[in-house]
């Protein structure tokens, strides 16, 4: 199949040669390294439990597509939350297997295989994987957010993931898809497939805010006629641009669309099929084709339609296997939505979708009112004073740097009126023992003169390099236990030179 359009793609070169695998971090700049503000899933993802990913894990920075292999194999189990920042052109040249208890991957394709509990966010100057595709099969409880997936191919050379840009299959649950932009730059006859695939039992799908462009195939849940057991998947604030079918196509379930923008929509678009459901709620559809219906089947499927702006849209005549919803389109079924979710009046959606939908725009949402703000950032509880033993008594101590007059020792030794700075207003002092120690709190305390100094910070284990937490402000801060023989606290801003009187470290 080819696109009808003509489709102009710019890339850029990959990142270096191949990382090695054990290279499960990788320390940024601290003007690169700023945290991501992930929100809180939406649509259908937030039902069966929810779609937290790796909230409450350690968070890793990965450049390579073998460090993100490498993290996830690092982890204490399969289900171990995590958090992998990712930046730079992830490869098939940087892509290779890993292995480990935790994980299941392969080469040539990022493999979220039988496992939980993963966030997958692209940070500071943004993250592309470029022929590349996203592979989520056996999991569940998975985040991907802020990530560009571009020009992954199933015929051809280089291949990868069938070609889909990011596919899900055999019992995959609770996936929330995030401001990604998924490109190809062509059809089936090019060697691509679909930008968002479901199939073999998947779930509690959404994907928001996000683009698909020149694509022969847009998407499908369901693989075959005989394949029904997907569904419960949402659709919302996403930009469907220069694109032949499949914007899904459905086969049996349910799924709701509701505030996407679809442009140029060639042959078909939203393809209801084999029984499927499909709420479709106050989407703007323009320049475009068949943008609703059931087509290519005498399987009949059904939709319920409310607030649709149809601009410049043609429907074809009704036939055997062509079943348009238009030229005026109307209800033929009612579907339940178990969630909330704020609604857009359809004429505002190009505006608001030009606002919010994709990576690297700051990762703005809706208000529901037309106005596109930041997301609002989960709130971080409060740490309790830790207790029992300051593991830090005894123990050694080293770091990056020491103003004159300062020591590393002054940090482990009980005294409030001993201090260790770094020679400037950034750097790190660490706590190691010789055998490998659980603590899951530390405490910064700072000098009476020095309080208020440290702005912001990191938490790492100060032998693989892992990031434990990051956060602002002194004080206690917890993270899941962990067992390591070295911590740091990096220091990544401050107002002045710090004053760290004590680095206590705690089990609870």
């Amino acid at each position: 199949m080819r696109l009808r359009r003509p489709v102009t793609l710019r890339l850029t070169a990959g990142i270096g040669a191949l990382a090695l695998a054990s290279a499960v971090a990788v320390t940024l700049s601290t003007s690169d390294a700023s945290a991501a503000v992930t929100g809180t899933a939406t649509g259908f993802a937030t039902q069966n439990g929810g779609t937290t990913g790796g909230a409450g894990g350690t968070t890793v920075r990965a450049t390579t597509g073998t460090q993100i292999h490498a993290a996830l194999c690092n982890r204490a189990s399969a289900s171990t939350p995590i958090t992998i920042e990712v930046e730079g052109t992830v490869n098939h040249g940087n892509t290779s297997k890993v292995s480990g208890d935790s994980c299941s991957t392969a080469d040539g394709v990022i493999e979220l295989k039988q496992i939980s509990n993963v966030t997958l966010v692209g940070v500071g100057g943004g993250a592309v994987f470029d022929q590349l595709g996203i592979h989520i099969r056996e999991s569940r409880n998975i985040i991907i957010q802020n990530v560009t997936v571009r020009n992954v191919k199933k015929s051809g050379s280089p291949t990868s993931n069938g070609g889909d840009a990011i596919g899900m299959e055999s019992g995959v649950r609770n996936i929330w898809v995030d401001h990604v932009n998924l490109l190809a730059s062509g059809g089936e006859s090019e060697g691509y497939d679909g930008l968002f695939d479901m199939k073999d039992n998947t779930q509690y799908v959404t994907l928001s805010y996000s683009t698909l462009r020149n694509s022969g195939r847009g998407g499908l849940i369901g693989s075959s006629e005989s394949d029904v057991s997907n569904g419960y998947v949402t659709f919302h604030h996403n930009l469907y641009e220069n694109i032949d079918s499949r914007t899904p196509l459905l086969r049996g379930g349910t799924a709701h669309m509701y505030n996407n923008y679809y442009v140029s929509l060639n042959e078909s678009g939203i393809n209801s099929r084999a029984g499927a459901k499909a709420k479709v709620d106050n989407n703007y559809f323009k320049n475009s084709k068949d943008v609703l219906g059931t087509f290519y089947t005498d399987a009949a499927g059904y939709w319920q339609v409310g607030g649709n702006i149809f601009d410049n849209v043609t429907w074809s005549p009704r036939g055997t296997d062509t079943n348009p919803a238009g030229p005026n389109p109307v209800s033929n079924t009612t579907v339940s939505i178990p969630y909330a979710y704020p609604l857009d009046g359809a004429n505002c959606v190009p505006d608001v979708v030009g606002e919010t939908a994709g990576a690297n725009k700051g990762m703005k949402v809706s208000d529901g009112n037309c106005e596109a703000q930041p997301p609002t950032p989960t709130p971080t509880p409060t740490p309790t004073q830790p207790s029992g033993t300051n593991l830090s008594i005894g123990a050694g101590t080293d770091g990056s740097s020491k103003a004159d007059g300062t020591s590393y020792g002054n940090v482990r030794d009980g005294s409030m009126t001993t201090y260790w700075s770094p020679a400037g207003t950034t750097g790190s002092i660490s706590v190691k023992w010789g055998t490998a120690t659980a603590i899951s709190r530390i405490n910064i305390r700072e000098t009476a003169a020095g309080a208020g100094r440290i702005t912001s910070w990191r938490v790492r284990n100060g032998t693989t390099g892992a990031v434990l937490t990051s956060g602002t402000g002194a004080g206690v801060i917890s993270f899941p236990a962990t067992s390591l023989s070295k911590v740091t606290f990096e220091i990544t801003g401050a107002s002045a030179t710090p004053q760290v009187a004590e680095f206590e470290t705690y089990a609870q």
